[in-house]
């Protein structure tokens, strides 16, 4: 009985099943089936004007329709970046369904398919209805969006920020040069004051002991005078190392060949370093020339060799080698002060105690030391840079904590020719008394020294305190001139420009400048202007009397 009502009620749901599915297929072909509608173009009574009327504005609006999708679809993929880019979709698929009811409202004027037509229209209801659906609740974080203006404001506002931040960098590199130029003030005026008291205290004693002559006087006189020689020297050395980081020393470049020069050196090396520290000099085959001053170069690696010293303690081994190197624009965009080209690289390496970030960055200034007061000036780096830089050539630090330094110089290769020259001792010998030199000097207690130094040597000398003076000395008076001795730096008229005044005047006339600082009379990017003789103060009777006189013994 059970099983008979089972087999009953199936029978009854697959009836009831195939009653739903073909009254629902019945359904769709009553709707689908034209056959007892006429077409929409009855209602217009098939008048042309009506008719193409509303052909022509279904179409066009179909068209633009259709477009706009497109349109969204192309920016969407095109801007993945942009927010809500889901909602562009969905309003797309929602326009192509109304683009579609058009088409087919041109489509009904002769055919009526309505069933259709009202298809697509449920379609595009329900689009709308998703549409809008996705679209209010996202209201809020459209509303939430920057407009128009406010990006106007914010974009003020970044641009203010960013003035404001640098003016700050600007104050802030402002502050750091005036720290490094107080600090090469203090630096400056300290070691100045020591030396100027070395000077002025010997040479008071010297001026005490003049009024007790004798024996033991005249020793104490030798002592006190040296030790003022000695303070003047150390003061010169000093305002050299200061104008080498300035980049305002005078230099005298010539051809040279790095392994040469560190060969000659290689013996005082290794008196400097001492037993404990190793050196090894390992010099690149075919090393390029370079064109720089040979004794500012003999200056430039002998400070880096004593620098290297003294972070290693006195113990551990130094390397100086030599190489070709060619920098790329890789690296030189890396460091923009060098550019791409070929150079000389000399790396000097230890195995010291190492900089951290904070020493590295500031190795090179002036003054800057991390020894112990009284062990070092806190020149001896900056005046490798100022050289280096100043001989256009690139200096880099390598250095880490325990793990030692290696400093390497970048100098630009020359392709001129070397000439082989032989250098010839000449010596120290004054005038027969028959050479005429006029001193033109505007500072009185340096005139006063030259013209007695000039006598001692045996010179007639005439005296000037300007260019000015000096003209009109001559031209009252002319006189044979041998040897004009002029400084450079003058009030009123340069001393370049006295001497192609006296040139003109006397065309034969030989020209010895002297400066303490050139600027740019006759040297140009820190060079020698070509035939220019220069001394640079401070000087001595040997350096002044071998000067002049290879000067006058030229041809």
């Amino acid at each position: 009985m059970t099983r008979l009502a089972l087999l009953v009620n199936l029978a009854r749901v697959s009836i009831s099943l195939d009653l739903g599915t073909n009254g629902m297929w019945a359904f769709f072909e009553r709707l689908l089936d034209s056959s007892m509608f006429s077409p929409h173009g009855i209602c217009l009574l098939w008048e042309p004007e009506l008719i193409w009327l509303h052909v022509t504005t279904d179409a066009v609006i179909a068209v633009s329709y259709f477009s706009i999708p497109v349109a969204l679809s192309i920016f969407v993929s095109k801007r993945r970046d942009v927010d809500f880019g889901w909602i562009f979709w969905a309003f797309a698929i929602f326009i192509m369904a109304c683009g579609f009811t058009h088409v087919l409202a041109i489509v009904t004027l002769w055919v009526p398919v309505y069933g259709i037509e009202g298809i697509i229209k449920a379609l595009t209801a329900a689009a709308s209805i998703v549409t809008a659906a996705m679209l209010w609740p996202l209201l809020p974080k459209l509303l939430a969006l920057p407009s128009p203006s406010q990006l106007r404001r914010a974009e003020v506002a970044l641009a203010q920020e960013g003035m404001h931040r640098r003016e700050a960098e600007d104050m802030l590199r402002q502050s750091q040069k005036m720290e490094a130029i107080g600090q090469l003030t203090g630096g400056v005026a300290h070691d100045f004051n020591n030396l100027l008291t070395i000077i002025s205290g010997n040479l008071e004693i010297a001026e005490r002991g003049l009024h007790s002559w004798g024996d033991a006087t005249r020793e104490r006189l030798t002592r006190v005078i040296a030790n003022a020689a000695n303070g003047a020297q150390r003061a010169a050395m000093l305002t050299h190392r200061l104008l080498a980081f300035a980049r305002r020393q005078t230099l005298d470049p010539r051809l040279t060949n790095v392994n040469q020069l560190l060969a000659g050196m290689s013996d005082f090396f290794r008196r400097t370093l001492g037993e404990n520290i190793d050196l090894e000099i390992v010099g690149g085959a075919g090393l390029w020339q370079v064109e720089v001053d040979p004794s500012q170069m003999e200056a430039t690696i002998l400070n880096l060799v004593v620098n290297a010293k003294d972070a290693m303690a006195g113990k551990g081994k130094l390397t100086i080698e030599t190489s070709n190197a060619f920098v790329d624009e890789r690296y030189s965009q890396q460091n923009a002060d060098i550019p791409v080209g070929q150079y000389v690289q000399i790396a000097v390496s230890d195995t010291g105690s190492g900089m951290s970030r904070d020493v590295r960055e500031k190795a090179f200034d002036p003054f800057f030391t991390t020894k112990q007061p009284g062990h070092g000036t806190g020149l001896g780096l900056s005046q490798v840079y100022g050289f280096v830089k100043q001989s256009g050539g690139h200096v880099k630090i390598y250095s880490e904590v325990g793990e030692g330094t290696t400093i390497k110089v970048y100098l630009p290769r020359t392709h001129v020719s070397a000439s082989i020259t032989r250098e010839i001792d000449v010596p120290v010998v004054g005038s027969l008394g028959s050479e005429t030199v006029l001193v033109v000097e505007d500072e009185a207690d340096v005139r006063s020294y030259l013209v007695e130094t000039l006598q001692d040597l045996n010179y007639r000398v005439r005296e000037a305190p300007d260019g000015a003076v000096a003209l009109a000395l001559f031209d009252s008076d002319p006189f044979r001139i041998d040897l004009l001795l002029t400084d450079i730096v003058m009030p009123g008229m340069n001393g370049r420009q006295l001497a192609d005044e006296l040139l003109h005047r006397q065309p034969s006339l030989k020209v010895l400048f002297m400066t303490g600082y050139s600027r740019n009379a006759i040297v140009h990017q820190g060079r020698l202007d070509p035939g220019v003789s220069l001394l640079q103060k401070p000087l001595t009777q040997v350096i002044l009397a071998t000067k002049i006189r290879d000067i006058l013994d030229r041809p």
